[in-house]
Order: structure tokens, then sequence, then C-alpha cells
């Protein structure tokens, strides 16, 4: 079918056009116009009733931006755009996952004025796709980003959102039930879990004050690994699964020692009834009393050993003479039991030939330095003839027998002069490129609890990546509730940009890159608006097939005048 256009001269020899809708038809072989309507005079033609028409058959049609034609084109002005790909890949693993769901079952039937499920979608898709402050991001969802859902939002809603999110995982229910659900959709194997911590400063200069009932403060001073001890701080804890999927997340107050949590991680994560798992600490929680805490109810554990702390079973495991087993090319291991009967300890020396050469390097070139000083020092001291400068040499050996690094070499004369320790350098060396597991499974070969433990690097990943690709910090909360909220948000945003990591074998960076570049177009006529995406490219195409998500519709919304 088809607007036909026909022309009759009249007497007077000008020109008349006529408009017909017709369509071809075949009769005895031969194909023949019939024409359907006389639309009439092209002079006196209805042209609004011509729009109404192609307005109401592309309703018909769901919005087929085809249907408008060649004759569409020019009437209608942009008037708007929108990022659309990135939040349209979030919100459709966020509903795989069932967060949605999770969310209105633990908010229960109270009645909102506003869609707090959403709210919180577009505080998460913030997070991942450009992390801002929440009055920031009430205007990113309202103004830069098309979050499906949800047309606008302020800064009071993001907050009540904050609230109630923090409410429904207060015993991190949502937590479990999002950790479950990614592991039905992704098959993911939980043998193995990954538990490390970190600490987040905050741009304060005062710690909170202790509660009225005696509670510890929750920004307060700790141990910092943001190397900020200056500053008060809170300490998160993370779990995740050997391919990196966050499993929980926890949030301490900043004087919290990583001792100190490892009996709360275990009872919380054995709630989860997981099964038999292995979890894997690193040297800051491998304390005996942690590590019996950790077999309770037939768990097990691998934990990375202090070689350097004196420990007798420590320095037996590497004293003790084996043969090593190449496992990978820069990767030897050596198992080793320590003590008898029920007493003995499992041990595995793990050696790294490259990072060996590595450590001998950086230990000869520190040699160097220090012997270079000391002779300076000395060649100084030699010339010194009054007090005040001798003084001052003296504050310069001190400053280098204290030296986190330095110091470690040296060893005091009787006469207080400092010399390079040959005894310790020896010492140092036998340990090149080695470290130190211990393990209660019996059952888990020597290659497995060594490539297990390298997969702690997947914590620490996720510390990175929530410390810059989602932008923990600055933190613009100063109510507890509020600062777990946020890590909450950054959790849940973690989660999504693993899953999508993983199943597309493609960095999150180069994921957003791509879809945020699927825009939204709102185009304004004389007869109305129309929402339409633009085209999908085929890097674009290639990144939803891989997580078997549809791609948008073509047209989203259509409003006629």
């Amino acid at each position: 079918m088809y607007l036909r256009r026909t022309q009759r001269r009249r007497t007077d020899g000008s020109a008349v056009g006529y408009l017909q809708l017709a369509h071809n038809r075949r009769v005895d072989g031969v194909t023949r116009a019939e024409v359907l309507v006389n639309l009439g005079r092209e002079d006196e033609l209805d042209v609004d009733g011509l729009r109404r028409l192609a307005a109401s058959i592309t309703r018909f049609i769901d919005g087929d931006a085809a249907a408008l034609g060649p004759s569409a084109a020019g009437e209608f002005e942009v008037c708007g755009s929108r990022a659309v790909g990135g939040a349209w890949l979030l919100d459709a693993l966020w509903k795989q996952l069932g967060v949605d769901r999770a969310l209105r079952a633990v908010l229960g039937a109270r009645r909102f004025s506003t869609d707090v499920e959403r709210v919180i979608f577009a505080l998460v898709a913030n997070r991942a796709l450009d992390p801002c402050s929440k009055l920031a991001a009430a205007e990113w969802a309202s103004q830069d980003a098309h979050i499906p859902g949800l047309e606008v939002m302020d800064e009071d809603q993001a907050y009540r959102a904050m609230d109630l999110l923090v409410e429904a995982d207060a015993q991190a229910k949502l937590q479990e039930a999002v950790f479950f659900a990614t592991a039905d959709l992704l098959n993911l194997e939980v043998d193995l879990l990954f538990f490390d911590t970190t600490s987040t400063y905050f741009e304060r200069e005062a710690p909170d004050p202790a509660g009225e009932n005696g509670t510890p403060a929750f920004r307060a001073y700790g141990h910092s690994k943001d190397h900020r001890p200056d500053l008060p701080q809170v300490v998160i804890g993370l779990a995740v699964t050997r391919e990196g999927i966050p499993v929980r997340v926890w949030v301490w107050p900043g004087n919290t020692n990583d001792m100190s949590v490892i009996g709360e991680v275990k009872d919380d994560l054995r709630g989860w009834r997981l099964g038999r798992v292995v979890t894997v600490v690193d040297r800051g929680f491998s304390s005996d009393e942690n590590l019996r805490y950790l077999t309770r109810a037939g768990g097990h554990w691998i934990a990375g050993e202090r070689m350097r702390d004196g420990s007798a079973d420590a320095q037996a495991a590497l004293s003790r003479q084996g043969r090593y087993q190449t496992v990978r090319d820069n990767l030897r291991v050596k198992e080793v039991r320590v003590g008898d009967g029920d007493a003995a300890k499992r041990f595995i020396v793990c050696h790294n030939p490259a990072e060996a050469e590595r450590d001998k390097t950086t230990r000869e070139d520190t040699i160097t330095r220090l012997q270079a000083e000391l002779d300076r020092i000395d060649a100084a001291r030699a010339k010194t003839t009054s007090a005040k400068a001798s003084d001052a040499h003296r504050r310069a050996e001190c400053a280098l027998r204290d030296h986190p690094s330095l110091g470690r070499y040296l060893r005091q004369t009787p006469s207080g002069r400092l010399r390079i320790d040959r005894a310790k350098i020896n010492a140092e060396a036998r340990l090149d490129g080695k470290y130190l597991l211990s393990t209660s499974d019996p059952d888990l070969s020597a290659e497995d609890v060594a490539l297990g433990y390298k997969n702690l690097l997947e914590a620490e990943r996720g510390f990175r990546d929530l410390k810059t690709t989602l932008e923990l910090r600055p933190v613009f909360h100063r109510l507890e509730h509020r600062i777990r909220a946020h890590v909450l948000i950054c959790w849940l945003a973690l989660l999504l940009i693993r899953i999508s990591e993983r199943q597309t074998n493609t960095t999150w960076r180069r994921i957003a890159l791509e879809l945020q570049r699927l825009h939204l177009v709102t185009l304004q006529g004389p007869d109305g608006s129309v929402e339409q995406t633009t085209p999908l490219t085929d890097a674009q195409r290639s990144i939803l097939n891989a997580l078997a998500i549809p791609a948008p519709p073509r047209i989203t919304a259509l409003q006629p005048a």
C-alpha cells in the first residue's frame, strides 16, 4: 500500500495533482494499481488529517518509526537526549537477580509516594556509571540518564530510600537473597570464600563522640590502610567468591581490629547454610584463635602465615628440606607437616622464582644505598669539631636505624655506631620469593591451596574498584545508617559490574563506555512527541547478547498532541 500521485492537465494548460491511497494487484499475470481511497486535489488536501492518519497507523504498529516515511522528515525537533544503554543493562541484571522483588518483599505492604525500589536502583546505577553525591545523583537520574520506570527524583527521595534500604537489610536478608539469586544465575562455586578488610577515611577534624550508653564512636581513629591515620575512618569487610563475585559486605567502627571480626564473619555466613566452605584469609587474620573458630561446624581455612614474627611452627616449616613441585611457570610449592598426631599442622611453602629475583635486586640496591649513607655519616663525623654537629650526625643515625625498611639490615655496635648486619641479609635472602600458607583441609592438594590463596587478590581487586571505579570516597554522610547505606549501594553496584564483566569477558570501563553512547532522543512536533533510541552499534549489540539482555525498543513513548 502506498500514497499515489496523479496529474491531470486542464484546458487552460495548467496541471492539477491528485493524491490517492492505492495498492498493487496482480491480474492475469499483470500488476495493476488499484485505488482504495481518493484523497482529493493536492492543493486542497487536508494535511492535518493526513498527519493524524500517520500517527494513528504508527500507534497501531507499536511505533515503528519507518511507518512515518520520508514525508515526516524535518517536521520534528530534537528537544532532549539522555543516555539509556548503561541503565538498561544494569536494570535487566537487577531484575534477573531479583533485587527488585527482594526489596519489595522486605519493605512489605507499606505505601510510599515514590517507588522506593526505583530510587534505590537509580542510586546504584549512578554509582556504577557516573558516581557523585546524592544531590547530584538525583539531578543525573532526572536530566542526564533515562532510568526505566523513574521519570524524576529529588535529594529527599534519595535519602529516604537509603534509610529504607538499611532498614530492609538490617539482618543482611537482602544481601542473602541477592547472593543466592546470583549463585543460581551464574552457577557459582561457593566452596572457597575470600575475606579481607579495608578502611575508608572522612575529611573531618575529629572522630565521632562515643554514644550516651557507652557505644563506641563509628567514625574513629584506627589503623588506616589508606595511610591516613590523621583522619577518622570506618572499616569495611568484603567476602567474595573465587570468580570475584561479592558475597557480603560489613561495616565496622574505625578502630576495629582485624583479628576481632573473624568470629562475626563466620557466624554471619554460617547462617546462610552455604555447605562446605573453605575460608581464605590473609596474614592479618591468621591468629590461632581465629583459625580454630573457622573450623567450627565442619568449616576449613587457608591462611597466609607471617614468616618473620618468630613463630616456631613457621620457622620449622621454612627450614624443612624437601623437593618443590612446579604448578605454574612462576610458582613452585612444597608441602610440610609440623607436629605429630592431632596437633600436626599442614603448611605449604610457595616459591616464585621471578619474585625471588626481584627481591634480590631490590635488597642489593637497598644495601648499596644504605652503605653509601653510612659512609657519608662516618666521613662527616670525622670532620666534626663541634658538639652541635656531632648531635646532628647522631640524629641522622637514629633516623636511619628507625627507618621501616632500611633499619632491618642494620646492627648497632657497642660504641653506638651502625653497621650492615650480614646475618640479617643472609636470613632475608633465604626468604626471597617465598610466602607461607597453612590449611586445615586435609583433602586439598598443595597446588589447590596455593592457587586458592592467590585468588585472594579478587577481594583486593574488589576494594580497589570500590575506591576507584565506584568512588566510594569521599563519603558525604555523617549519620551511621547513611554511611552503611552508602557502602551497601556501592556493594550492589560492584555486584552488577562483576557479573557484567564475567559474562562478557570485558572490562566494566569498556562496557559502560560503549553502552552510554546509546541515547534516548525526544522528538517534538506539531502533532505530538516521540521518544526514540539511537540505533544499536555492533559493539553494543554484542554486549547485550552476551548477557542475554534484549535491546531496548526503538520507540519507547508516543504522545499525540
